[in-house]
């Protein structure tokens, strides 16, 4: 499957926003989108162009952008997330347009100019998440396996196999553990 570099970094920053959420079932967990500062961190950390001054409207919007992309993440199929997905577009006011900045080539931008940063990622993130949709891929929009874990991802792998949010983390502490399991059976 090819995803150009944009869409590849608007899916990352979904990914991003979605684990900025308190983890299901976890309430001691953290909300890492509860000020403006931890708003501008976000913005900074997936290099999100054309945003103007953020301050608290710009932080109940995104978050607010954050629950309908989590719903897209659940949607049972494809023509459920397909209506997310027009929805949050079209509330974004998408303005497609060809731009060249930043020493990037030609690519797109869906958001308009001036656009917010709930705006801004609606648009660019919801297109890459359609394009997904399209091209059938849907199932790669996941949740990490680790049990104590619900962090999104999406899964790029070329066999659609990937299971964990980070195989360094996630993936080889469940590994080790069930090593040390098999180990301890063994011992008897």
């Amino acid at each position: 499957m090819m995803i150009t570099h944009d869409s590849r970094c608007a899916l990352e920053a979904v990914v991003d926003l979605l684990n900025t959420a308190p983890e299901e079932g976890a309430p001691e967990a953290p909300d890492r989108l509860s000020d403006v500062a931890e708003l501008k961190e976000f913005v900074a950390r997936n290099s999100i162009s054309d945003v103007g001054t953020l301050g608290e409207r710009d932080l109940a919007s995104l978050r607010s952008v954050r629950a309908r992309f989590a719903e897209v993440f659940a949607a049972d199929d494809d023509r459920s997330a397909a209506e997310l997905l027009n929805a949050l577009v079209a509330a974004a006011g998408t303005t497609p347009r060809l731009t060249d900045h930043d020493g990037y080539d030609w690519h797109v931008h869906y958001f308009a100019p001036g656009a917010s940063v709930a705006d801004h990622l609606a648009a660019d993130g919801g297109m890459a998440l359609a394009f997904l949709v399209v091209a059938g891929e849907r199932e790669r929009l996941r949740r990490c396996e680790a049990p104590d874990c619900r962090h999104a991802f999406v899964d790029l792998s070329r066999n659609r196999s990937r299971r964990y949010c980070d195989s360094r983390t996630c993936g080889n502490r469940l590994h080790v553990a069930a090593y040390r399991a098999r180990r301890r059976e063994a011992a008897g």
